[in-house]
């Protein structure tokens, strides 16, 4: 079939094509006028997904392939049941009889009314997160405007508590921990801290002890003292072992350093000097004069008395010898003490290092448990959050649905296409000959006139040079 064809027919069954479109139409527009109207109330969110700290305020902007999952996630947040549950709460929905005697009618009294209301609320909810933006326009609708804006508004409020409770719940929760955590920290430092108290108590030690510094010094005089009393032990014990040997050595003791430096036996050796030169003096008187024998007993008194001091002063040396080695071993004793009364200062000092340590430590994981402690609880009383209302609904004026223009613009292409389908259908079944390509192709048999209309014959009469198609194509067929 050609275009030439279907317009002839089209235009034999008009009246088929106008009925049907105008009864599409009709009917489109009753059913427009006649459904319920329902009315769409929009509401416009800004999310803010800069990673910020809520003390300081310092934070960076969220990755560009991270936003479409970020909103997605708060799509799926604003549809939870958990939103909608905070709306039925909001607008005391379960209270209302006519939602009760809804609810009794659709599930015979099982369930919870507010669960079934929140599913009903999700239904009519439309959520379209923009897709180069933090923007999210959520809609609601119903037939009567003032609860679809009353539910739009609604819902955007409970997105944002939702929101503020996903928020500060885990804080709450971190904070919650920390505070066990101090407890258990604050126990441990106060443990620490009564063992060092203990220890400095038990050994007399203070904050600033300063004793280990002084038996350091006592320690290192202990050993000069000791090197010098080594030295004068040496030297007395040469000195006793001189003394002891010179007779054997057939030394005088005389010659020895201690006789020489004894002022006393050198007196004792003038007086003897001058008794021998007054014993000269008297040689002339004779031997047995009383003068000289007096003058003799006496240098020979004065001899003996320089011979015992002599043995007194050796005999000093090896008592001196014994008091430097007395001395030498008492210091021994002392310094040994010392070095002991050291050692443990400083085994005293590492035990009290180690507890300070531990008492450090203690205090400093308490100090940090502390200010995590106080960053949290402080995060779990946020008042603020990252979602702000933008354009909030408002009582819609023109309904949303039925669209009647919407409608009887599709009813007029479909009622078109309807008519011509209607007008084919029924060419088939009542076919008629309208042309006289009908009869060569669909009978198969040779067109041999073609009758024309009067207008025809005067138009070929007023022309006479040129003939009529349809007498042409009888002429060429003969």
């Amino acid at each position: 079939m050609n275009l030439q064809r279907l317009l002839l027919i089209l235009r034999a069954r008009v009246w088929i094509v106008l009925f049907t479109l105008v009864v599409t139409v009709a009917s489109a527009a009753l059913v427009s006028y006649l459904l319920p109207k329902s009315y769409t109330a929009n509401v416009q969110l800004v999310v803010d997904f800069k990673h910020s700290d809520p003390i300081t305020g310092a934070g960076t902007a969220p990755h560009a392939q991270l936003l479409s999952g970020q909103m997605a996630t708060q799509k799926d947040i604003l549809l939870s049941h958990r939103v909608a549950l905070k709306v039925v709460d909001s607008l005391q929905l379960d209270a209302n009889p006519d939602a009760q005697e809804q609810f009794e009618k659709a599930t015979e009294g099982r369930g919870s009314i507010r669960d079934w209301l929140a599913d009903m609320l999700l239904k009519d909810v439309e959520v379209e997160p923009s897709a180069d933006s933090s923007m999210i326009n959520l809609s609601y609708t119903s037939t009567d405007p003032r609860f679809a804006s009353a539910v739009a508004n609604a819902f955007a409020q409970a997105y944002i508590k939702t929101s503020l409770e996903l928020r500060i719940e885990p804080a709450r929760e971190v904070a919650g921990w920390f505070n066990e955590q101090l407890k258990i920290l604050r126990s441990n430092l106060e443990t620490a801290q009564t063992k060092l108290s203990s220890y400095q108590q038990q050994n007399g030690i203070v904050a600033t002890d300063e004793r280990l510094d002084i038996e350091n010094a006592r320690l290192a005089e202990l050993s000069t003292q000791l090197v010098t009393a080594q030295a004068q032990t040496q030297d007395t014990l040469s000195r006793q072992n001189q003394a002891q040997s010179s007779p054997d050595k057939g030394i005088a003791l005389e010659s020895l350093p201690e006789v020489i430096a004894n002022p006393y036996i050198q007196g004792l050796k003038a007086e003897l000097a001058r008794q021998e030169a007054r014993l000269s003096e008297l040689s002339g008187v004779g031997k047995n004069h009383p003068q000289y024998q007096r003058a003799l007993a006496d240098i020979e008194n004065m001899r003996k008395k320089i011979n015992a001091e002599i043995i007194n002063a050796t005999g000093g040396i090896v008592n001196n010898a014994q008091l430097a080695t007395q001395r030498e071993a008492a210091l021994k004793a002392m310094l040994a003490a010392q070095k002991a009364r050291v050692l443990e200062l400083r085994k005293q000092r590492d035990d009290i290092s180690v507890l300070m340590r531990d008492v450090e430590n203690a205090q400093r994981a308490y100090d940090t448990a502390l200010q995590r402690f106080n960053e949290t609880n402080m995060e779990s009383q946020l008042s603020q959050t990252n979602v702000t209302l933008l354009t909030p609904a408002i009582e819609p004026i023109e309904p949303s649905h039925p669209k009647a223009l919407l409608n009887v613009a599709l009813a007029i292409f479909f009622g078109g296409l309807l008519g011509v389908g209607l007008a084919l259908m029924t060419e088939m079944a009542n076919r008629y000959i309208r042309s006289e390509e009908d009869v060569s192709e669909d009978l198969g048999l040779p067109v041999v006139g073609v009758l024309v209309k009067r207008q025809a014959n005067v138009k070929a009469k007023k022309h006479p040079g040129k003939f009529i198609p349809g007498l042409e194509r009888l002429l060429r067929a003969a």
